[in-house]
């Protein structure tokens, strides 16, 4: 306790002490005078000493609060100048007034009187959007700020040690990547040892001199697979030469006419190295289901990019897993009370016409097979398609609506979807939630968003359309197989809509296909029938193609007007004629459609990856033909969003 207290106290105590005597003393008087006289005496005494401890008292506590203001005023004074932390006033004007020493040394030492946005735009920016705290960077030093409008005031904290250490700890967190040789197998069976050792011998050289250059620990598990353990300051690299290691070994083996490219699975963000491995298969399997040759890199947050994809998926030379998936697809109808086939909303021909040929697959094998469908809901396309089922009365009663499909659900239902693995893209979603066991047949690559958990998944991107894997799966199906007239055709229909009657994404099984449903009496006069096109809709797509405006060499984009409407079928019509045009190597239409969401169909004829494009406006598709939907946006808008899409395709690498 200060001096100056324990005198307070005791004086507070003497003069309590001091009263107490004088009334005792009095007392005492009245019965002894001399012993009083004496008490007074000493009394006395004890004035004087308590009335010079109350001078000590006053000088003291005087004394010591001056000392005190001056030490706390002064301390002020030294933390304002000497202590590692700046403040800087500016006025209404935003110009600055008075700076401390600390700012002067370690920004510039001639701040006072300089606006904001001459010393840094990033304060400038803080203030004209009232951001109170942040983090920025002066020169080589990087400052928390935190600003006090109110007073005009801003304290800087230099932060740069502790940034610097969080970089250097993201930099060396841990990355695990799968690498996967694409058709390895199938396209060296047929190799003699010599001719697949040295293959294989260039291919590990490349990848461990990309390895080695990038400081990555790299070690074959396989014939075709190896594992990949890096950084994430490694990673960044690679990503910033966009995983050129894939244009190296497809150049690699395309010299020696061999199609082997590479698909990489990357996994980041988690510590554990367990969900690690789990994040890198997941990516590689999200890789192969898009068609391979591209590297997907999955983070603990979800996001997930994707590097490569430049080719086309090859064709499978063998039919094997055709044949297993038909089985096990067979199995699973056997299992079941009944079997919904549900497509993706406002079907196509090649939606209709692989669940037309699901069903028969449910029909061959004595199980009752419903295919749900929106009449309210029905693209254009197939609108003679359908008249066609309705005089069919077999088929026509296999129709059902979303509504009574929810209605007639059972736990032995079994759901299969076709020509879509997006669950915000099918018919129904609701039935998703309700159906325990799904199984997903698609030919599109294969996005982010996928359908939970399905007991089997059959998604080849090399396929022209669904309608072909139906029907290789109908092939094997182990009972006799007889098909009617309809059925076949619509499979054929669904085939030459998603070809372009074989003229696109066409392969050697695509033909066997149709010649299989063409044996199966497929009419070849009806599907025209069911292709032709009415006038109105060709006016109204040449509308659209005459908009079309060269965006950059070999790319044209068509936009309709702000206030005109078009269906999806046209949309996507009016970007295959562009095509069709000379000097162009993909297309690209802008319209809005009746429901008010702006549409975007993309074609190409290889060369570009229009999938990529369409990605980076949350869309998707294959390499060759892609599409996506806008919403709350206009056509300018839209048409600003595609060409910053295409303008970051190409300029930031394929």
């Amino acid at each position: 306790m200060p001096k100056f207290l324990l005198k307070r106290w005791h004086g507070y105590h003497m003069v309590t002490l001091f009263v107490a005597a004088f009334i005792f003393i009095s007392l005492l008087t009245w019965y002894q005078w001399q012993i009083g006289i004496i008490g007074f005496l000493v009394l006395g005494a004890i004035g004087i000493y308590a009335v010079q401890a109350r001078i000590y008292f006053e000088r003291d506590l005087e004394e010591y609060i001056l000392t005190l203001s001056y030490r706390v005023s002064k301390a002020g004074e030294d933390a304002v100048t000497k202590m590692p932390l700046g403040i800087l006033l500016y006025n209404e004007e935003r110009k600055i007034q008075w700076a401390n020493p600390y700012v002067s040394s370690v920004i510039s030492s001639d701040v006072v009187g300089k606006q904001l946005d001459e010393v840094s735009d990033a304060l400038q920016e803080l203030l004209e959007e009232e951001i109170k705290e942040d983090t920025i960077k002066l020169g080589e030093l990087i400052f928390h700020v935190s600003i006090e409008p109110d007073e005009r005031l801003i304290y800087f904290l230099d932060v740069t040690e502790r940034e610097e250490m969080k970089e250097r700890f993201e930099e060396t967190q841990t990355v695990v990547a799968f690498i996967f040789l694409d058709n390895y197998d199938e396209v060296t069976q047929a190799m003699e040892d010599q001719v697949r050792s040295r293959l294989m011998s260039q291919v590990t050289v490349t990848l461990n001199n990309w390895a080695n250059d990038n400081q990555i620990f790299l070690r074959r598990t396989a014939s075709d697979r190896f594992i990949a353990v890096m950084n994430v300051k490694a990673l960044t690299a690679i990503e910033k030469n966009r995983f050129d290691i894939l244009d190296q070994i497809r150049e690699l083996t395309g010299k020696e006419k061999v199609p082997i490219t590479l698909s990489i699975g990357v996994g980041t963000g988690e510590e554990s190295l367990r969900e690690l491995g789990l994040l890198a298969q997941s990516s590689l399997d999200l890789a192969l289901g898009r068609g391979g040759d591209q590297v997907a890199i999955k983070r603990k947050n979800g996001k997930v990019t994707f590097y490569g994809g430049k080719s086309n998926a090859l064709e499978k030379r063998t039919r094997v897993r055709a044949r297993v998936i038909s089985h096990a697809l067979r199995d699973f109808v056997l299992e079941s009370e009944q079997v919904f086939i549900m497509g993706h909303k406002n079907p196509d021909m090649d939606a209709i016409g692989a669940a037309i040929g699901v069903q028969k697959i449910a029909d061959v094998n004595e199980t009752e097979g419903f295919i749900i469908l929106d009449h309210n809901d029905i693209n254009h396309d197939v609108q003679k398609l359908m008249e066609e089922v309705g005089d069919h009365d077999d088929l026509w009663s296999k129709f059902i609506t979303p509504a009574e499909a929810l209605e007639q659900v059972t736990p032995d239902t079994l759901l299969i979807v076709v020509d879509t693995h997006k669950p915000s893209l099918v018919m129904e979603p609701a039935l998703l939630d309700k159906v325990e066991r799904i199984i997903v047949l698609d030919h599109h690559r294969r996005g982010e968003e996928f359908i939970a958990d399905p007991v089997l998944v059959y998604m080849e991107p090399y396929a022209s359309s669904t309608a072909e894997l139906v029907t290789e799966l109908l092939e094997y199906q182990p009972k006799k197989l007889r098909m009617d007239r309809l059925e076949a055709t619509a499979l054929l229909a669904g085939i030459i809509v998603d070809t372009k009657s074989f003229a696109v994404r066409t392969g050697a099984r695509t033909f066997d296909a149709a010649s299989f449903l063409r044996s199966n009496g497929a009419d070849t006069a009806l599907v025209q029938t069911l292709l032709k096109e009415d006038l109105e809709h060709y006016i109204k797509r040449s509308k659209l193609v005459e908009s079309a405006e060269y965006y950059r060499k070999g790319l044209a984009i068509a936009t309709a007007g702000e206030e005109e409407t078009y269906s999806q079928i046209i949309i996507a019509q009016a970007a295959d004629t562009l095509l069709n045009m000379r000097d162009i190597v993909a297309s690209f239409v802008i319209s809005k459609r009746k429901d008010g969401v702006i549409s975007i169909s993309a074609r190409s004829l290889g060369d570009v990856n229009v999938q990529l494009i369409m990605e980076r406006l949350d869309g998707g598709g294959h390499l060759s033909n892609a599409a996506t939907q806008l919403e709350n946006v206009t056509i300018g808008e839209a048409k600003e969003q595609l060409q910053q899409a295409i303008d970051d395709y190409l300029e930031g690498g394929k």
